[in-house]
């Protein structure tokens, strides 16, 4: 059982698991020949402090009606949620290697009944704040359960989608104190940066607009996710929104900051480049 006070002690425990998670990324991608890059490999350190630090969670029993629960709203970077997840136990690390192929576990948006450990099915963009908050919603209102956190990931190009401010709205009107998201702030989307695609401008105010508690942190700072964490979890009568600036392509000097590694793989020589400089690579 990894609980909250957790198995990996150590901010440099952390950083290492990251490290792998990245290089899991890029070793799946390559084999697929399919996928996204940049999105898992910026998320790399928020996926391992909430699997090796931050949530109650047992890969042994999945259902465990005492866990935390996640959901990946921006489902397309699975390739983060599966690395940490066979990391984590819940399924043998070979199995990585199957990203994307036919009769998989592991397709390009998460199936929730692929997979043990998994609490919902991802795709179109923008439901997964919905999702989490009617979750936070019924332990909080209805089974009146404490002491269980809800989290969440979403993109920040995933925000131009109306029903993540329904959302917010129901969040923020219920202060769901028991939910804690993450937008994933890297700046880019598919077609380009987010500021020319579409503003996003002040997040910090549109959610503090919303009645909920704001955070901005460096998402690729271990230290950093796992104190906001823990002022998220202080803050009981509000929702927590916790904005993480993020590299996109993290780790890979190639695909850092260029909004085309969005939706696109390495090659298997642009792989072995991208796990040369991994294994090189010093997390912040």
């Amino acid at each position: 059982m990894i609980t909250r006070e957790s198995v990996v002690h150590s901010d440099e425990d952390l950083k290492r698991i990251a490290g792998t998670i990245r290089r899991d990324i890029i070793s799946m991608l390559a084999a697929a020949k399919s996928g996204h890059s940049a999105g898992p490999l910026g998320m790399a350190e928020l996926l391992a402090v909430l699997y090796f630090h931050s949530m109650l969670h047992d890969p042994q029993n999945p259902d465990w009606d005492k866990r935390d629960v996640f959901y990946l709203s921006n489902g397309h970077t699975a390739p983060v949620l599966y690395a940490a997840m066979a990391r984590a136990g819940y399924f043998p690390v070979d199995e990585l290697q199957t990203l994307r192929q036919f009769g998989s576990r592991l397709q390009g948006h998460p199936e929730r009944l692929a997979l043990p450990g998994l609490e919902s099915t991802s795709g179109p963009l923008g439901s997964g704040l919905s999702q989490a908050a009617g979750y936070a919603y019924v332990l909080q209102e209805i089974d009146q359960v404490n002491q269980r956190w809800v989290y969440t990931i979403m993109g920040d190009g995933e925000i131009n989608e109306g029903n993540v401010w329904e959302a917010a709205m129901f969040a923020g009107k219920y202060a769901l104190g028991n939910l804690i998201a993450f937008i994933d702030r890297n700046n880019i989307q598919i077609d380009g940066s987010t500021e020319d695609v579409m503003p996003l401008r002040d997040l910090r105010g549109k959610w503090e607009s919303f009645d909920w508690h704001v955070l901005e942190i460096d998402g690729n700072n271990v230290r950093s996710i796992i104190d906001a964490i823990g002022l998220a979890k202080a803050v009981t009568a509000k929702p927590t929104m916790i904005i993480a600036n993020t590299v996109p392509g993290k780790g890979v000097p190639f695909m850092e900051y260029n909004h085309r590694w969005h939706g696109m793989p390495p090659t298997s020589e642009q792989a072995d480049i991208a796990l040369l400089a991994l294994e090189g690579a010093t997390a912040p």
